[in-house]
């Protein structure tokens, strides 16, 4: 028999060499070549089908696709209204983060209105079926294959053209067409590639549950999301019983929507405000402690911003971040040192954002900024206060971006004021909360004396 040829894949790109180096030379990845068997050669060019004709964009008459309720409002709200026809939505997490449970509660409820498949090749049908029971959910409408080879399940989508399928997940799916393991490179680029034309083509809305790596990232290769057109993100700490589900792309609605998820002995149970477990609940105003509305998609949280502000001990005091950026604090400290007077260079200076939520947009600066003097003065802000404002390198405070709607929420919530930047006062006072508009740092500070 002949000898097998081996090349190396770019875990990152997918690009390919006949040696193994330490860098990808398309690329420039370190250590992300891994060996694959090279396959066979198939032609590359077939004769132009009827869908490949060229067409005048304005003749092509354009329709909004009918979208299929999951049952799971938190879900929809992330998918943008709900499963589109033809979609093909990929969503990754930690291992027993809770992907599993949250897709077969919404398989249960969908099977009621529609035909709907699960196809499972990390559990065998015994296991699926002992979680559908322990979660007491009426599955009697949904079907199950657990199988591993693509060709088998194509043929089964094909045959039976459920609404929805899933495919738990595509790292262990593999291809007769190619002999490389199951998780490969060649293995999911082909497999996923496959599944989705399967998709386009039959109008079948598929969801690929895709592993991730120790950084987070979804395993395998990027061209992985080029090919889908949902990705989501389902988040949380182990040993916390919140989730939260992101989308990071859409193409049928908004990203960096949020969904937030309650463990529990049932499933996963919606939480409907989830302001809430991003907020402590002290008997008193406490020194370090500023309340923040941040924007996840369409939907205002309030997050606590807390901060902790000791004298140092060694040489290089200790800027320390937790949900927040680490650079921006040290950016944020020389601002208020040079256009508020506060030095803080000789202070251990420790930011957390309550309840593990990550703030990655600028409009949490002037919270963290009051929250550390609140610390560093040992003067806690005035009772129900709510702050938002992006800070500039000039010490002015800038506007952030749907503050009426940061606003709405704050004062539904029960806080009767707000420290905002001047540009994002409201022409018209909303009923409820006291808005202080302010344009300098110095006079944000100014306001907790």
């Amino acid at each position: 028999m002949a000898k097998q040829k081996s090349i190396y894949s770019c875990t990152e790109c997918g690009g390919q060499t006949l040696k193994w180096q330490g860098q990808c030379p398309h690329c420039q990845v370190w250590n992300a070549l891994v060996e694959t068997i090279a396959e066979k050669s198939v032609p590359r060019f077939s004769p132009v089908s009827e869908t490949g004709q060229v067409q005048n964009l304005s003749t092509i008459e354009a329709h909004e696709e009918p979208r299929y309720p999951t049952g799971v409002e938190e879900l929809d709200r992330v998918l943008g209204g709900g499963m589109v026809h033809g979609g093909v939505v990929l969503l990754g997490g930690d291992p027993g983060i809770g992907k599993s449970t949250l897709l077969l509660q919404a398989l249960s409820y969908m099977s009621e209105r529609r035909p709907v498949l699960y196809v499972s090749g990390e559990e065998s049908a015994q296991q699926v079926a002992l979680r559908a029971k322990r979660l007491a959910l009426d599955v009697k409408a949904v079907d199950l294959l657990a199988e591993i080879q693509l060709e088998k399940i194509h043929t089964v989508l094909s045959e039976r053209k459920p609404t929805i399928a899933v495919i738990d997940s595509i790292q262990t799916v593999y291809s007769e067409a190619l002999q490389s393991a199951p998780g490969s490179v060649a293995q999911v680029r082909e497999c996923a590639a496959q599944l989705t034309r399967l998709a386009k083509s039959s109008g079948i809305c598929i969801i690929l549950v895709g592993h991730v790596t120790k950084e987070g990232a979804l395993a395998g290769p990027r061209v992985l999301e080029h090919m889908v057109d949902t990705v989501l993100y389902f988040e949380g700490d182990m040993h916390s019983s919140f989730r939260m589900i992101r989308a990071f792309k859409n193409r049928f609605g908004a990203v960096n929507e949020l969904g937030v998820f309650a463990m529990g002995e049932k499933g996963l149970r919606e939480v409907k405000n989830p302001s809430a477990l991003f907020l402590s609940h002290h008997d008193a105003q406490v020194a370090g402690s500023c309340i923040m509305v941040t924007q996840e998609g369409t939907r205002p949280l309030l997050v606590e911003i807390q901060a902790l502000v000791d004298e140092a001990r060694t040489p290089n005091p200790r800027r320390l971040c937790v949900g927040l950026e680490q650079n921006r604090l040290a950016m944020l400290l020389a601002v208020l040192h040079r256009h508020a007077g506060i030095p803080c260079y000789d202070q251990d200076v420790f930011v957390n954002a309550v309840g593990g939520v990550k703030i990655t947009e600028p409009g949490a600066d002037l919270a963290v900024i009051l929250a550390v003097v609140s610390s560093l003065k040992n003067k806690p802000l005035a009772e129900k206060t709510i702050v938002i404002g992006e800070i500039g390198l000039a010490g002015e405070i800038r506007p952030v971006q749907r503050g009426q709607e940061r606003l709405k929420e704050a004062a539904k919530l029960g806080f009767k004021q707000a420290i905002i930047p001047l540009a994002n006062k409201p022409k018209q006072p909303i009923p409820g909360i006291q808005i202080i508009a302010v344009s300098r740092i110095g006079e944000a500070v100014a306001q907790m004396y």
